[in-house]
């Protein structure tokens, strides 16, 4: 037992102490994971193909918001918490750095900001995001060749 379980005041956790407990929601480790994650450098995105269309529909819509739990699963309990992210990497970037720098971040934020204790982050490389050349490049190039000199007049 710890030295302190029965003396008034004493804490459990930052979360549950014997004045209260505090509970925090899914959504609110999932939106700290997302933006933590995001600003990760070689982060290009959060989330698979699927969402992120889905994410880009959202947002073309007036006054919808960003989704900054997009990508992003966790399980949050009294105490501890495990986050599982999607993400796509930007092209040249060294990936277990990358998961490793998101790891920590991520573990930062959501300790820091929730008082839980983050057990477990899950790195999913879903993509490799590579740079396309400037759009007035790439438009010069989809331009349609002249057309040939009619054989026959």
């Amino acid at each position: 037992m710890a030295e302190n379980d029965n003396k008034p005041g004493s804490q459990i956790s930052p979360l549950v102490t014997d004045k209260g407990r505090t509970t925090i929601a899914d959504t609110v480790v999932s939106k700290i994971t997302g933006i933590s994650a995001r600003e990760v450098s070689g982060v290009y995105a959060l989330g698979g193909s699927t969402s992120r269309a889905m994410g880009a529909l959202r947002e073309r819509i007036p006054g919808a918001r960003t989704n900054h739990g997009q990508g992003v699963s966790v399980e949050v309990g009294e105490r501890q918490a495990a986050c599982d992210l999607d993400i796509i990497a930007e092209y040249g970037v060294a990936i277990a750095d990358l998961a490793e720098d998101v790891r920590r971040n991520v573990i930062s934020a959501v300790e820091r900001m929730t008082g839980l204790q983050v057990v477990e982050v899950n790195v999913n490389v879903n993509d490799v995001h590579v740079p396309q050349p400037e759009r007035e490049e790439s438009l010069q190039q989809l331009a349609p060749e002249p057309a040939p000199e009619p054989r026959v007049k």
